[in-house]
């Protein structure tokens, strides 16, 4: 574009703690972004508000360039009418009409609603890692395990909304209980919360650990960060323990890739960014477990817009 404001929308990345809402051109540049306190414990209509505030406080800096559209990208699940269902950490938020009530605020423009966990893999399909592939699988992998599915450069969001769960695809029927209820799901093995666990267990028989050393002795204070600043500094028990965890991601994976028929997966998160041996890890899984001939084709990338995804993605809904 000859102008990049010719043609700009507004993002929103709506958080349990924050809201990020940003201009954003038709080429994926933020051109302006803000922070709003999402007050999630307040209810709907005090969240909605926040959304109204962040959004107005973004359209006071357009240099009087037309907006065309508003999207949100939310946590819970999100209905094609863009009713936003049950998010986690949101009181008193069982079902609310969000695109609608947003319509009513901003009924000059089109509004889009999108599940906060397909949002960055609408954001990596047109601006990020996934330009170049009309179809590949997306994972986020950080506190929990969530994804979405690109098929034909668009989301696939099932009859419901709900598609790309892998987080909660179960490699164990005998395994861990998961958050969800079920046991042996994926994110029962490597979300945080549970590769803490399994840390802490494991260092009872190696306290020579690197990772005892940078939580000053304190299991209660072991993360993923903690463990991948131990294992790129060196620490054997580290890597044992994010390779391992790369291979069961990979099981995962390449259980999706086989039903979907996908060569490509792309990663992102906190824990993806441990390193290169651990996305390593993961594609070798991958490949071990895929289909024969799905193999030579296989990619596992890393995901390439970090912590803008959510905001990008909520924005390409309107483009």
């Amino acid at each position: 574009m000859d102008n990049p404001k010719s043609n700009i929308v507004i993002g929103v990345d709506l958080g349990g703690t924050t809201i990020k809402a940003g201009l954003v051109s038709a080429d994926g540049s933020i051109l302006y972004n803000n922070k709003f306190p999402t007050y999630a414990d307040k209810g709907p209509a005090t969240v909605i508000q926040q959304i109204r505030a962040a959004v107005q406080d973004a359209l006071k800096h357009t240099d009087g360039a037309q907006v065309g559209g508003i999207g949100i990208g939310s946590p819970g699940v999100v209905d094609d009418a863009g009713v936003v269902k049950a998010p986690p950490n949101f009181v008193d938020w069982d079902e609310v009409p969000l695109k609608n009530e947003l319509g009513k605020l901003f009924p000059a423009v089109s509004i889009g609603v999108e599940n906060d966990a397909n949002a960055p893999a609408i954001a990596e399909s047109k601006f990020g890692a996934g330009v170049q592939y009309p179809d590949f699988l997306f994972v986020i992998w950080g506190t929990g395990v969530g994804g979405g599915i690109i098929l034909n450069h668009k989301i696939f969001r099932g009859p419901t909304g709900g598609a790309g769960e892998i987080g909660h695809v179960s490699i164990d029927y005998n395994g861990p209980q998961c958050n969800c209820g079920n046991v042996g799901c994926v994110e029962a093995y490597v979300g945080q919360r549970y590769l803490s666990q399994r840390t802490a267990q494991r260092l009872q028989a190696h306290p020579e650990s690197r990772i005892l050393q940078l939580v000053g002795g304190d299991f209660s204070k072991i993360e993923p960060v903690y463990i991948s600043q131990a294992a790129n500094e060196g620490d054997t028990l580290a890597r044992e323990i994010l390779v391992e965890a790369g291979q069961l991601l990979g099981v995962a994976l390449a259980g999706v890739m086989n039903i979907m028929d996908l060569r490509v997966s792309i990663i992102g998160g906190g824990i993806s960014a441990s390193g290169g041996f651990v996305m390593k890890a993961v594609q070798d899984s991958v490949i071990q477990h895929v289909l024969r001939p799905l193999r030579k084709d296989i990619r596992v990338l890393p995901a390439q817009l970090g912590n803008d995804a959510g905001l990008l993605g909520a924005a390409g809904l309107v483009m």
